[in-house]
């Protein structure tokens, strides 16, 4: 079914992360010119809000966004899902976990040329067959092909106090490397449950689940550097050598450490090897290089050509020391996750290869403004150019887009901008590379704004935010495992210990009447439903009661208030739009000012510094009222049928939302 279309093109701009408070803030600082320019030519709230759905983490309300339905209808409630036991949490980024049609599926089938360019959760695998329907990526929220990585980010040092080449996988989570290290630890098994590979990930402390997340370890390579000898070829007067190490030590490539006419050591060209003049790239001191292209090895064995970005960060003028940051290395031939799957090679021909993202920083200055800051950008400028061209080019007419800047700079940031305690830099220095990435998004949403004058219509939204909360948070949800600290103190769950009295990561399910797993849920231990069962059937209603009463009782004791806000059983959470299924027997959010940054707040929480958890709305184009503010509060479940109604074409099947006739051009 066909209705009539007040727009042909239909661009959406979706940001992960973009906050409305926040966005006012800074474009009253007049740090937002194009968010300007595109609120002053069409319509939003004067708060430019959007409410949010419940729970706000990504693959929910990015899924909540394109079917217009609730959670509770659509079946993807966190970011990961329940897995066989209580205990157990399984990856819930597949569109195959939807029950809800989404609307670029009655776009492609209504004959309308239609892109989904890595929308996370509800886009991959394709769920249409429409030949007009092309769908990049969607596996992970972070970047386009992240899965295709054939290397990890990575810190190396060149020193001549390094004696051999050294590989010490995430090794360190910030830029303070010694320059001779004899021993470096493993911090990875810290973050098993974020990086998906353990199952049953109990957190019993901070560093265990997202509060790592701001100090993501990186490998470390430590090179030598010596008098540069053994070259076909003739070599400056002065000039050093050493090694840059790839694909775990596997590929190394030599390299000239350079002077300038002043003799200070400042550039670093990197070979195929010493037989080959022709640098296969040269590095400036401080200076961003994007797309180095070399091999790289896959986990199967065989060779690819990659790109990566690097920066040398340090680098003494005598050329006796350098530090330099390498990105993750993208596959330039890997086409699993595109649909179809010639479309990259198309991109990688006309555009680039897939850039790769940046989770270095946490409270490393260097990292954050050289690095991260500056790697996100440049995938904002690979996104925007892809998108143009594939529309300019291919003809693509419906395009839902979807860029993970702000999400995850902010994950390093946020946190930081109220000091409890464990800054390594000040509040106003956080908060500055948070405006930096504002500007960031704001170039990148700038980039689309001149479709406006060839008739397209733009949607801007985000599908949560993020806050700083006044005090710290409790160890009770948490998006990456099982958090057992604040149930166990409410005497609900206990875990198991060895025989020196050692705390394991086991529950003793004797003692355990109840896990708090994933942002939001709360599952009792009943018998008959769960393996390891102690709560008989008949008492369950009592046991939540008693549980929801536990949770409302405990308190901060530095400030003596409630830390959660609100508690519901499954049948009442239906109306904040959860429940079902999918979710827990309890959902729960923890009260304003003790979030860790969103998912276990209700989409209204406000934090320090402006901050908030609610995502963004703003409309242009096309049939939508120019320099327009509306009162009427928009819901999350209202942006999938408004696009509907505006490009002509039907609801999608479940859709639950009601269209925001209000910003309409034409009278409804």
């Amino acid at each position: 079914m066909n209705r009539k279309a007040y727009t042909d093109k239909i661009l959406v701009i979706g940001v992960d992360g973009l906050d409305p408070r926040l966005s006012k803030k800074y474009i009253g600082e007049g740090r937002m010119p194009n968010f300007e320019k595109l609120i002053a030519r069409g319509s939003c709230r004067e708060d430019l809000s959007l409410l949010g759905a419940q729970p706000t983490v990504t693959p929910p309300m990015w899924t909540t966004l394109a079917t217009g339905t609730y959670p509770v209808t659509h079946g993807i409630t966190c970011y990961n899902r329940k897995g066989a036991d209580i205990d157990e949490i399984a990856y819930n980024l597949d569109s195959r976990n939807c029950k809800a049609e989404q609307l670029w599926n009655v776009f492609a089938e209504a004959g309308k040329k239609t892109l989904v360019w890595h929308w996370p959760d509800s886009s991959w695998p394709p769920s249409s067959d429409s030949p007009n329907l092309s769908v990049v990526d969607g596996l992970t929220p972070a970047c386009v092909d992240m899965l295709c990585a054939t290397d990890s980010e990575s810190v190396l040092i060149a020193s001549e106090g390094v004696t051999e080449v050294s590989v010490h996988p995430r090794a360190a989570s910030d830029g303070n490397i010694p320059c001779v290290i004899e021993k470096l630890e493993d911090k990875g098994e810290a973050i098993a449950g974020i990086n998906g590979s353990n199952s049953k990930p109990l957190i019993l402390k901070p560093e265990d689940g997202e509060h790592a997340l701001s100090d993501s370890p990186f490998d470390v390579i430590l090179t030598p550097i010596k008098p540069a000898e053994g070259w076909s070829f003739e070599v400056p007067a002065g000039a050093k050598e050493t090694i840059f190490v790839f694909s775990g030590g596997f590929i190394r490539r030599p390299c000239l450490i350079l002077q300038n006419d002043k003799g200070i050591y400042d550039r670093v060209a990197v070979y195929l090897n010493k037989k080959t003049a022709e640098p296969l790239a040269v590095l400036e001191n401080d200076v961003y290089y994007k797309g180095y292209i070399d091999d790289n090895f896959r986990a199967d064995g065989s060779v690819v050509k990659t790109a990566r970005n690097m920066r040398i960060i340090e680098m003494k003028e005598d050329g006796s020391y350098i530090k330099v940051w390498r990105s993750f290395s993208m596959d330039s031939e890997d086409n699993q996750y595109w649909h179809p799957q010639e479309l990259k090679k198309k991109i990688v021909e006309n555009v680039s290869i897939p850039v790769p993202l940046s989770i270095v920083g946490g409270g490393d200055r260097t990292l954050i403004e050289k690095c991260m800051i500056p790697t996100w950008e440049h995938v904002g400028e690979f996104y925007s150019k892809s998108i143009h061209y594939l529309i300019e080019k291919e003809g693509y007419e419906v395009v839902f887009s979807h860029y993970h800047n702000i999400d995850i700079q902010g994950h390093m940031i946020v946190k930081f901008l109220k000091d409890h305690g464990h800054n390594k830099l000040s509040e106003d220095t956080y908060e500055n590379f948070m405006r930096e990435i504002y500007e960031q998004t704001d170039r990148y949403v700038g980039s689309y704004l001149h479709l406006l004058d060839e008739g397209w219509t733009l949607f801007l939204v985000s599908d949560h935010a993020q806050v700083a909360p006044e005090h710290e948070p409790f160890m009770i949800g948490d998006t990456t495992g099982i958090n057992v600290r604040v149930m166990q103190e409410l005497g609900l769950c206990e875990t198991k210990r060895d025989e020196n009295g050692n705390e394991l990561y086991e529950f003793d399910w004797d003692k355990t009447y109840a896990v708090a797993q994933r942002g939001n849920h709360i599952y009792l231990n009943i018998k008959g439903r769960d393996p390891h069962g102690i709560i008989d059937p008949k008492d369950q209603y009592e046991w939540e009661e008693e549980i929801m009463t536990r949770l409302y009782s405990y308190k901060s004791p530095e400030t003596g208030k409630r830390i959660i806000a609100l508690a519901l059983r499954n049948k009442d959470a239906v109306l904040l739009g959860l429940g079902g299924p999918e979710a827990g027997d309890i959902i729960y959010w923890n009260a304003e000012g003790y979030n860790y940054d969103h998912c276990d707040s209700l989409s209204t929480t406000y934090g320090c510094r402006g901050t908030s958890v609610g995502p963004i709305f703003i409309a242009a184009g096309s049939g939508i009222k120019k320099g327009y503010t509306t009162t009427r509060i928009i819901r999350q479940v209202d942006v999938a049928p408004t696009i509907a109604y505006l490009g002509g074409v039907r609801m999608p099947r479940e859709c639950e939302g009601a269209l925001a006739y209000q910003i309409f051009e034409e009278e409804f």
